[in-house]
């Protein structure tokens, strides 16, 4: 008996060692497709009480500032989103938020002006136009009130009249003291570009102090009358040494006609952005002056700057407190290493200052000067607007704002009263405007365009323009773009999840199995009509909501059992093959939702109408032994699931997530939305409170995304054109305690997603026809790429997109020079076979399937817990300092061919070589419209 009982023992021990080793090995995808959802500030440096001294100890002055070095914490042996070269991204870039100068000025487009509620001036501007030339029309609007200006696009129907007033509905703003009237001055548009300045420049002045080792003071580093070789070389990375005396483009401050602001200076042009560096010992110097006030005024004055400090590591180092500036918010402290030829970067942030990005590596050594230079002129450039947002700074503006408004809004009402074309619909001036007025209108119409394209070119000339030109990293690859899935794809797609490398889709031919290299498999026919599926791999599950009404029910498949039909090629199963698969209890549902992290058991929360049905899978030692191993068994996998309670709403739900508690023991909770109102309830006792009420006439529902904070639950609440951030404080046993806190913050996007996916530190929006991709941390827009015709397949693990071929009939123009169009910078990698265009041919379009790997977007390798079901692969996980070596199709990116090319014939145009046409070309090649 002893001995019997140490053999069973000891089969249980390896059977449980068996179990742990594949758990492990095969969860990696799982668990970073959970973890994709966990994000943290810390990256950005923590908050810090800043002392400095004087020699002799006694204290200067303090501030608080938020210090990033890069130091991660050692002990944990998980941080969230590697960081590397793809996370080196302009925020918020002029060529997104400038809109009015990019595609308003210079176009036939309609400006309206009127009050709101409170008597508050605001003015509308609404053009029509197609997303960067890519055949796809809609309705751009910018909003403009004191507070700041709104940005929204709106879908085009050609047979759908859109009006004024569901414009400003659909921003919030419906209620009126005077209803909006047309303008019909063309001056308008000068007025317009000028308020957009007021916003922020594209041009940027940063300061350089020269600190030598030992220094304490800002009057022992402004005197300083020159640098040191490693500090001469430091300023030959970040830009050219120029003349001032005659220079003729962006100045920053400086004299360029006497030279009373010094001989020289550093400049350079980032991205479209010029930069001048204010040096202070290229800046004038007096030896009687020992404050050296001429120095201090151009970098004291600045609100970002470079402090090149020399010495040793264990040198008392630079604190901001050090200088006295009341007007500078970021200092960029870098350091140089001889030994290793490397750069040391440190920021300090003023404490109001949101957080910005790129966050600093671990450790925050640059040894590539190339990176280091891209590095920290995006950091700077980023830093400067996000500072443009504090009270500070923000009051000033919406004061400006607020003026300029105002006295615009007294100078035209006047002009209102006398023209009578400003009674006309906003319909009525989009399309072909009445005979009796065409004339009197092609004529106002043409000098409107007129005067807005000589703007235009006015504002490029004297370089206070969004030029899209990119000096560095003009062909980098971006975590975002696409490989190419599934040319071709013929059916019409329901809903789809990944399956280790192949992709589980419901069409309208039934349920196909798809991989990249292989046909397409058919698993289920087309009598099974999935809404709804979940792939559970490491469970060895399908979960599938099918049909729809009263006939509607989850089913439960086990994956081991699919996937040996489609080995062995039986015959493929329909509706009627399936009824031992449903689930009890769950007739009539119209959603169902899952945890995110199984760890602690998987739970579903299926909605049949206003009823929620909580249903866990039961925990077996042995079950979880033959699914981890994915064994067939002869046991319905219904019979591992079990019915927990049945909670009551008041409304049936839209959207439904599972958030789990920090115990995992009565703490889990459940967000639904309905009406207009997200709630929170408690899975133990079905308690609920209000989390966010919709302040809105209509409201549309998009995602309740969960994620998780350094561990502590929060919410991303996704309707209409808003994203709030809420952090959720769980109670034991009772209801969540629900309260504002300081890291909530909301953004709005440029267009009504119907879809929303969190990979940290992105989130990306999906469009009917737009990608847009956003940081969590702050909301900043980061890049917009089109894609027509656009619906998101799968996106628990990899992200999966269907999409209509983007090519341009004309030989010209090819799918290449669409793309650069886009964004030069960063241009879309869509490879997409060559097909016509439907909406202009009749034809029918091709539609292809693209991938996005989640690798990419969060930063890590992974490695399939299945090899695909449809053929034996081998995936291996790349070693390579901590970056994802994911094989990437070709790229749609300029060549350096296309862009000498470009360079040359744009030379020869403005030389006056090439006729004034090719110019059209090299506006829409540069970003210009």
């Amino acid at each position: 008996m002893v001995e019997y009982g140490v053999v069973r023992l000891l089969s249980l021990a390896l059977r449980l060692c068996a179990l742990i080793t594949c758990f492990f090995s095969s969860s990696v995808s799982e668990d970073l497709g959970c973890r994709r959802g966990e994000f943290s500030r810390k990256h950005y440096g923590s908050v810090e009480l800043l002392i400095s001294s004087d020699a002799d100890g006694a204290i200067q002055r303090a501030g608080r500032f938020r210090v990033e070095n890069g130091i991660s914490d050692e002990n944990t042996d998980y941080t969230p989103g590697t960081w590397h070269r793809t996370d080196v991204h302009l925020e918020n870039p002029e060529c997104h938020t400038r809109w009015y100068f990019k595609y308003f000025l210079g176009k036939v487009h309609q400006n309206y002006i009127g009050t709101d509620a409170e008597k508050n001036p605001f003015f509308l501007s609404v053009v029509l136009s197609d997303q960067n030339n890519q055949r796809v029309p809609q309705y751009r609007s910018i909003l403009w009130r004191k507070t700041g200006t709104q940005k929204i696009c709106l879908p085009y129907c050609p047979t759908k009249t859109l009006s004024v007033k569901s414009i400003l509905s659909a921003m919030s703003l419906d209620k009126f003291e005077k209803s909006p009237r047309e303008i019909l001055d063309p001056e308008i548009q000068k007025v317009r570009d000028d308020i957009f300045l007021v916003l922020g420049s594209v041009n940027f002045k940063f300061g350089v102090l020269y600190a030598k080792d030992g220094q304490l003071t800002d009057d022992e580093m402004f005197s300083n009358e020159t640098g040191s070789e490693s500090f001469q070389r430091f300023l030959g990375l970040m830009g050219d040494k120029i003349t001032l005396k005659g220079w003729t483009g962006y100045r920053g401050g400086l004299d360029t006609k006497n030279d009373t602001t010094g001989s020289f200076s550093i400049y350079t042009v980032y991205q479209g952005h010029e930069i001048m560096f204010h040096v202070s010992t290229m800046l004038p110097y007096s030896r009687e002056n020992k404050q050296q006030v001429e120095r201090k005024r151009h970098i004291g004055n600045d609100i970002v700057t470079i402090v090149f400090q020399e010495g040793e590591e264990s040198s008392p180092a630079f604190k901001p407190s050090m200088i006295r500036s009341h007007f500078t918010h970021i200092f960029a402290l870098v350091r140089y290493n001889k030994q290793n030829d490397s750069y040391r970067l440190k920021i300090f942030s003023e404490e109001s200052v949101p957080l910005f990005g790129p966050p600093l590596p671990s450790p925050p050594v640059f040894t590539n000067h190339r990176e280091f230079r891209d590095f920290v002129l995006v950091k700077l450039i980023n830093a400067e607007k996000a500072t443009l947002e504090t009270p500070t700074f923000a009051q000033k503006r919406q004061r400006t704002l607020d003026m300029l408004i105002r006295s615009l809004y007294q100078d035209l009402m006047p002009d209102l009263h006398k023209n009578m074309l400003n009674r006309r619909s906003f319909s009525d001036v989009l399309p072909e405007s009445p005979k009796s007025t065409r004339k009197k209108e092609e004529a106002r119409q043409a000098e409107f365009v007129r005067l807005g394209q000589a703007l235009k070119l006015k504002t490029t000339v004297k370089g206070d323009a969004p030029t899209n030109l990119t000096t560095t990293s003009l062909c980098k690859k971006e975590p975002w773009e696409a490989q190419s899935f599934c040319n071709n794809f013929p059916h019409e797609v329901v809903c789809a999840d990944s399956w280790g490398q192949s992709l589980l889709v419901s069409t309208d031919a039934g349920i196909l199995l798809v991989d990249d290299d292989q046909p397409l498999v058919q698993v289920f026919d087309k009598t099974l009509q999935i809404k709804q599926m979940h792939v559970l791999e490491a469970l060895n599950l399908l979960i599938a909501r099918t049909d729809k009404g009263k006939d509607s029910r989850l089913l439960v498949f086990r994956l081991s059992a699919i996937q040996k039909d489609i080995e062995t090629k039986q015959m493929i199963r329909s509706k009627y093959d399936c009824r031992e698969n449903k689930l009890e209890r769950t007739k009539g549902c119209h959603l169902y939702a899952i945890n995110t992290h199984h760890g602690s058991g998987l739970r579903i929360v299926v909605a049949i109408r206003n009823k929620l049905l909580l249903v866990t899978k039961k925990y077996s030692l042995c079950n979880s032994l033959t699914s981890s191993s994915q064994l067939s068994s002869s046991d319905s996998p219904v019979d591992e699931f079990q019915y927990i309670r049945e909670i009551c709403l008041s409304d049936p739900p839209v959207v439904m997530t599972l958030i789990d508690g920090p115990t995992g023991d009565s703490d889990n909770m459940i967000c639904v939305a309905y009406r207009h109102q997200f709630d929170l309830i408690n899975e133990s006792t079905g308690e609920s409170c209000r989390l966010h009420h919709v302040e809105a006439s209509k409201v549309n529902f998009v995602a309740a995304i969960d994620v998780y904070e350094d561990g502590e639950a929060g919410l991303l609440l996704c309707y209409n054109y808003v994203c709030q951030y809420r952090k959720v404080y769980p109670l034991n046993g009772g209801s969540p305690l629900i309260q504002q806190s300081a890291s909530d913050f909301h953004f709005s996007w440029n267009q009504v997603p119907y879809a929303v996916v969190c990979a940290f530190p992105y989130i990306l929006a999906f469009t009917i026809d737009s990608i847009e991709i956003r940081l969590v941390v702050n909301g900043n827009l980061v890049h917009t790429a089109v894609v027509p015709e656009l619906q998101l397949v799968s996106s628990r693990s990899d992200i999966y997109f269907k999409a209509t071929t983007a090519v341009s009939g004309s030989s010209s123009s090819s799918s290449r020079e669409m793309s650069s169009r886009s964004s030069p910078q960063t241009p879309i990698t869509y490879e997409m076979s060559e097909c016509p265009l439907s909406s202009l041919e009749g034809e029918v379009p091709c539609k292809n399937l693209y991938k996005i790997p989640l690798s990419n977007l969060v930063g890590r390798s992974i490695e399939r817990p299945l090899k695909s079901p449809l053929v034996p692969k081998v995936v291996t996980t790349p070693i390579c300092s901590g970056i994802a070596s994911v094989p990437v199709t070709h790229s749609l990116s300029l060549s350096r061919m296309e862009i000498k090319e470009i360079a040359s014939r744009t030379r020869k145009e403005l030389l006056g070589k090439l006729p004034s046409s090719f110019s059209v070309h090299v506006y829409y090649q540069l970003g210009y419209f």
